[in-house]
């Protein structure tokens, strides 16, 4: 490895100082007793890179990483790991601001679509959309409790006009391709099944326990 900067009494890396690694990575920022530790810059030889906070060689603190593919990630960091608050942007343009943990979705958070606008605000469970949440469109919005992404459930769409119209989402298994193979693939149909319109009711949502309440 090549060193340039500050070190201890003891020689090892300590202050400012600017590395170049074996494989051919550079940190430019502070140490603290050989390890990255404090505001930094690390480049990656793929093109990605990451400024800011280290604690003991890991990313820890807050930071903003650059992906080889384009997209970004800002906000808090945890041993290495995307942790606590922080806005990811993906390279087609969507983007997730909210709670993170052990790199996934994790929490309460919303997920904006570039193409359409439209928005997901909720329960995130390890990077998927569980228990309460809200799909935000145009014109009108769905209130409800999501399962592995997809709504299940009683819930309501909420009509900008003025209405709403309550029912429930059936997630219905179907053998997707040639029923004959010895392990069919299975797909998920989603089914709403409309009850009731009725005017504008507020709308609570009862997180701890994952169930939705509509008070009329």
């Amino acid at each position: 490895m090549e060193y340039e900067g500050d070190r201890n009494e003891a020689g090892e890396r300590h202050g400012q100082g600017k590395a170049v690694l074996p494989n051919g990575d550079t940190y430019q920022g502070a140490y603290e007793n050989g390890k990255r530790s404090g505001q930094g810059t690390y480049k990656f030889k793929n093109g990605a890179r990451y400024t800011g906070e280290w604690y003991m060689n890991l990313k820890h603190g807050e930071g903003t990483f650059y992906y080889p593919d384009g997209s970004k990630y800002e906000g808090m960091w945890v041993d290495d790991q995307r942790q606590g608050l922080g806005v990811y942007t993906y390279p087609n343009g969507d983007t997730y601001d909210g709670e993170w943990l052990h790199h996934q979705r994790h929490g309460q958070g919303a997920y904006t679509y570039h193409d359409t606008g439209s928005q997901y605000v909720g329960t995130w469970i390890m990077g998927k959309m569980e228990s309460a949440g809200e799909l935000i469109y145009l014109n009108h919005r769905y209130q409800g409790n999501f399962i592995n992404n997809n709504p299940s459930g009683p819930g309501k769409y909420v009509f900008d006009i003025g209405c709403e119209q309550h029912g429930e989402y059936l997630q219905i298994e179907q053998v997707k391709g040639d029923a004959e193979e010895e392990e069919p693939a299975m797909t998920t149909i989603l089914k709403w099944k409309p009850k009731a319109i009725t005017a504008l009711s507020v709308w609570t949502t009862e997180r701890d326990s994952g169930h939705t309440a509509v008070e009329e």
